[in-house]
C-alpha cells in the first residue's frame, strides 16, 4: 500500500474535453499536442466525468451447483458528463448533430431537433492528478447514446447530460488511458 498513489482528478486548465471527426490522428501519450481538428467542448459540471466499463458475465454450473466456467458475454464502455456551455456551437452539434446546428452566436444559431442518426466522433479528455501528474483519456470512436432532461431555470446552469457509447477500434479497444508524472 502506498498513499502517494491515491489521487483526485481536475480538468486541465485551458481545456479538458475535446472532440474531432473519427479518423483524426489521435495522441498516443499524455502530453502530445492535439491535432488541429480537435475542438474544445468547454466546461463540464462539477460532477466531472464518469466511466462505466463493466463486463457482463454468464456462469456455467456443473450438476450439483459448482461454478465451473465464467464467460464474458459483453462489455459496454460508456462515459457520462454534463456539458454546461449551452451556447458553445461544438456542444450543440454534439447533442443535436452537425447538420442540425447552423450559424454562430454572433449571427444567430439555428437548431433543428429530429430523429436523424447522430455522428460518431473521437474524444480526448485531459486532466491533472495529484502532484501535477497528467492523465489523458482517448476515445477513438463514440457517439451520444443518451441525453438527459434539459432544464431551464434561474438557479442552475443549462446543461446537456450526455452519455457517450464507445465503439471498439481496429485493435478491439474502446478507449485508451495515458498517465505521466510531472
Amino acid at each position: 500500500m502506498n498513499s502517494a498513489n491515491v489521487t483526485a482528478a481536475k480538468p486541465k486548465v485551458g481545456g479538458a474535453i475535446f472532440i474531432a471527426p473519427v479518423g483524426t490522428t489521435l495522441p498516443t501519450d499524455a502530453t502530445t499536442a492535439l491535432d488541429n481538428a480537435f475542438k474544445e467542448l468547454g466546461y463540464a459540471s462539477e460532477d466531472g466525468l464518469t466511466n462505466s466499463n463493466t463486463p457482463e458475465n454468464e456462469t456455467v454450473r456443473a450438476w450439483g451447483g459448482d461454478v465451473v466456467l465464467t464467460l464474458t458475454t459483453s462489455r459496454e464502455d460508456t462515459f457520462s458528463l454534463t456539458l454546461i456551455e449551452a451556447t458553445n456551437i461544438e456542444v450543440l452539434k454534439l447533442v443535436y448533430g452537425d447538420e442540425n446546428v447552423t450559424g454562430t452566436l454572433a449571427t444567430g444559431i439555428t437548431i433543428k431537433s429530429n430523429a436523424k442518426e447522430l455522428e460518431e466522433h473521437a474524444f480526448v479528455v485531459d486532466m491533472v492528478l495529484k502532484n501535477g501528474t497528467v492523465k489523458r483519456i482517448v476515445i477513438p470512436q463514440a457517439k451520444v447514446s443518451e441525453i438527459g432532461e434539459i432544464t431551464y431555470q434561474d438557479s442552475d446552469a443549462v446543461g446537456y447530460e450526455t452519455t457517450l457509447a464507445c465503439a471498439a477500434d481496429e485493435d478491439g479497444n474502446t478507449h485508451y488511458e495515458y498517465i505521466k508524472a510531472a
